[in-house]
């Protein structure tokens, strides 16, 4: 299992409804909101690597109102 964080930067006053499309995507556990430099950090627990591309490249970046997403994969 691979688990990664993906931050999430949105769009001026989009967080609450990002926040809930980005919890239905398959293989993301949780997403928060949060103060800071971004606006929402979700955690992603899947099979592999490619798992965490297809989540963040393909499912997160796809949702209209995502400004920009980074991702790190825990080593541990």
């Amino acid at each position: 299992m691979v688990t990664a964080y993906i931050m999430v930067k949105a769009q001026t006053s989009e967080a609450d409804r990002l926040r809930e499309d980005i919890q239905s995507l398959a293989g993301i556990e949780t997403a928060h909101i949060v103060a800071g430099d971004v606006d929402l950090i979700a955690k992603a627990v899947v099979d592999g690597p490619a798992d965490v591309k297809t989540i963040a490249a393909d499912g997160i970046q796809a949702i209209e109102g995502v400004e920009s997403t980074r991702t790190y994969v825990a080593m541990d």
